[in-house]
């Protein structure tokens, strides 16, 4: 199956070559029959004209892209958060709420109702997935409260800076950053300094880097 789509993603390709050069040559061919007048009035009004209509047309695309896509973000968030709250088994439940925030950016605008179910899906996971096989869903519930805004959760962040496994550590840090919990600085900058893990410690720098813009 996958050969026979890359063997039709190579036939349209050459198709489109084709097509392309046919028209270049119908283009050379017009050209050299043109009147002098006209190709200097191509080449003095005509092009001009065209770029300036290509160049408003591609910066008025970029507002309506944008609407766009905000759009359908919009559309998928609201499915998403639907789903997450009918949902009612808590591994399906954690993967909803995932994606919830990552389709959101990893803000709460917009999930302002779930904020309550989404930390309790999120610490609840933090503080019972527990052992190395699950250090991935710990850290990211870890950093996924930290998009909450919610203060509450910032000791529970802070004591998963002591996690066995560095993913978890690096996580947390990049938590407390998106909380810009500046109480937790001096303890951000003995992770920077003492950490083991290069990535635990680039996680809080760049999280004491959030505290100070």
């Amino acid at each position: 199956m996958a050969t026979t789509r890359h063997h039709e993603r190579g036939e349209i390709n050459l198709a489109l070559l084709v097509v392309l050069l046919i028209l270049i040559i119908i283009g050379v061919w017009t050209w050299k029959r043109l009147s002098i007048d006209s190709q200097d009035y191509i080449v003095d009004q005509a092009l001009p004209i065209g770029a300036v209509s290509l160049a408003t047309i591609a910066l008025l695309s970029i507002p309506v892209k944008a609407i766009f896509r905000r759009r359908v973000r919009n559309q998928e968030r609201a499915r998403l958060l639907a789903l997450f709250e009918r949902e009612p088994v808590r591994d399906k439940k954690l993967d909803f709420a995932f994606a919830l925030l990552e389709v959101n950016e990893y803000r709460v605008e917009g999930l302002e109702s779930a904020v309550p179910a989404l930390k309790e899906v999120f610490t609840t996971t933090l503080e019972r997935a527990l052992g190395d096989k699950q250090h991935r869903i710990r850290g990211m519930a870890a950093s996924h409260l930290g998009a909450l805004q919610d203060r509450s959760v910032v000791p529970l962040l802070v004591k998963a800076l002591e996690d066995d496994h560095a993913y978890v550590r690096s996580c947390a840090a990049l938590g407390l950053g998106r909380l810009r919990a500046t109480e937790t600085r001096e303890r951000l900058k003995v992770v920077m300094e003492q950490d083991w893990d290069q990535t635990v410690r680039s996680r809080a720098r760049e999280a004491l880097e959030r505290m100070r813009g």
